[in-house]
């Protein structure tokens, strides 16, 4: 029986019902069903809270949030061109600065309009050292203007512009490597984040904006449209992502890493692209089928080897059987 001293076991899930989480993008927005930007959009201003400003690129994002009239954002948001959030996100820290607030700034974009023609005001901010968290919502492909390949897109991915056929396997390039160009840049903290690991995307967003200086944060984003999954697979190709080695979970402090999620269970790419028909080709009974995925397990394996990803025995942060329970606030998190 519980007593005054002892008030018997905590019922968690009333707990957390009574602890309402911040929600900075409402629902009813044109989003395909399963995006995994919206999730990663509304994950990201959940840890950020309600004192914060968007810059938002134009893509994705910005047009399934906001058919005018309306708007799915609850914080103060504005649209930028394609090429220049951080530019326009520079100039209202900047401003910010002068009027004595402490607001946060954060930049929204895509992979194009990060990767591609927004990387030199995304590099221009970091270099003059712009108290702003840039977001890069990374769907590998521009999604929003027709599924065309882009620096983000990998190697020997079908898109509109990069097609499967007798010629060549897909994109021909490797995916730029912008994680390593962005440590370059000495910037107090970067990382690379899954919308399948809520707690650890959060915890990374909360760190970010506790950090002074620029930051930035790669987040992976599945689009069932683009890569061919079906919508209700968001979370698990998001996962095979990682426990394949193909998109690890990093933290880097002036260009150095400190932190990564180790892999339990190392799972082969194969399992990540038979759920996609952007790979659909790699799996043909073919030799160039078979060079193809064997150069993207290659990818893989580097990364692994790279970055010391195997786990060594239970650890506090791996990618097994993580955030499969813990949701809500900071306590959970």
């Amino acid at each position: 029986m519980a007593s005054a001293s002892d008030p018997g076991p905590v019922d968690l899930a009333e707990l957390r019902a009574a602890q309402p989480r911040f929600s900075g993008l409402e629902s009813g927005h044109g989003a395909c069903q399963g995006c995994g930007q919206a999730l990663a959009a509304r994950l990201v201003l959940e840890a950020a809270g309600p004192d914060v400003i968007v810059a938002n690129a134009t893509g994705c994002l910005e047009i399934f949030t906001t058919p005018w009239p309306l708007s799915a954002w609850n914080v103060a948001w504005i649209h930028s061109l394609f090429e220049n959030v951080a530019a326009v996100a520079s100039g209202i820290e900047a401003a910010l600065k002068i009027q004595g607030r402490n607001t946060k700034v954060l930049a929204f974009a895509g992979d194009g309009g990060t990767f591609d023609i927004g990387f030199q005001a995304l590099s221009g901010m970091l270099e003059r050292n712009h108290d702003v968290l840039f977001v890069c919502f990374d769907n590998e492909a521009y999604m929003n203007t027709g599924i065309q390949r882009s620096g983000s897109t990998p190697l020997g991915a079908w898109t509109t512009t990069s097609p499967a056929g007798k010629t060549r396997q897909g994109k021909r390039h490797l995916k730029k490597d912008l994680l390593t160009i962005i440590a370059a840049h000495g910037i107090p903290y970067a990382a690379t984040a899954s919308v399948a690991y809520p707690s650890d995307l959060r915890s990374k967003v909360r760190r970010a904006l506790s950090t002074e200086g620029p930051s930035f944060l790669l987040l992976h984003s599945p689009c069932p449209l683009g890569w061919g999954h079906d919508s209700s697979l968001t979370i698990a190709v998001d996962r095979l992502a990682v426990e394949s080695g193909l998109f690890p979970l990093l933290e880097l402090a002036r260009g150095q890493v400190i932190g990564r999620m180790a892999i339990r269970t190392v799972r082969p790419v194969r399992e990540y692209a038979e759920l996609q028909s952007r790979f659909g080709h790699l799996l043909a009974d073919s030799p160039e089928a078979h060079e193809g995925l064997e150069h993207l397990q290659a990818i893989a394996d580097a990364n692994i080897e790279r970055y010391g990803l195997l786990a060594s025995g239970p650890e506090p942060r791996d990618s097994e059987g993580a955030d499969t329970v813990r949701r809500g606030g900071t306590r959970w998190a």
